[in-house]
């Protein structure tokens, strides 16, 4: 069992963090002493990570807490959807940087724009809907992002595929 403090040590993440997640019911504490103590063991440090992960595809904590307590959370397939986004993540960060030197090293005379092209992303989305539409919680997804941009709704893409796996899963 580790204490709050030597959790914050381990995993970068504060404190007043690790005391909201237990305050909004996302990672509770395995025991909590006499004395007030939070203690974490290997169980609770092992969901933070899935925490931490889904906070590095910049997902809502609402939405992370909803996928990490659904009853039907599967740890080895959220770290395989997991790994697919960031990979896709990756992949869009690596054009990026190579079409920044390409402006770098000949100006802006090229007018490409493939490196701003999230098709992948899209296609991710695209699945979901196909494998998920006809249920009620995609449905209640697509009524709440009605009124988003185009844009804000590509933000949303890699956050809905792993969402509705969980959900649906």
């Amino acid at each position: 069992m580790r204490t709050v403090n030597e959790v914050s040590k381990l995993t970068g993440v504060s404190i007043r963090t690790l005391h909201y997640y237990d305050e909004i019911g996302l990672l509770q504490p395995t025991e909590v002493t006499d004395a007030g103590y939070r203690l974490y063991d290997d169980t609770a440090l092992e969901r933070l990570q899935h925490i931490m992960l889904y906070r590095e595809l910049e997902f809502p904590l609402k939405d992370i807490r909803d996928i990490v307590n659904g009853s039907n959370f599967d740890r080895n397939r959220a770290l395989e959807q997991q790994i697919q986004l960031l990979t896709l993540k990756k992949e869009h960060i690596e054009n990026l940087i190579t079409f920044a030197r390409g402006i770098q090293g000949i100006g802006v005379k090229n007018m490409d724009f493939s490196a701003f092209d999230a098709k992948k992303m899209d296609e991710y989305a695209a699945q979901a809907k196909a494998t998920w539409g006809k249920t009620d919680t995609y449905k209640e997804y697509e009524q709440k992002t009605a009124d988003l941009t185009e844009e804000e709704k590509k933000q949303l893409g890699d956050r809905l595929m792993v969402l509705f796996t969980e959900l649906a899963g």
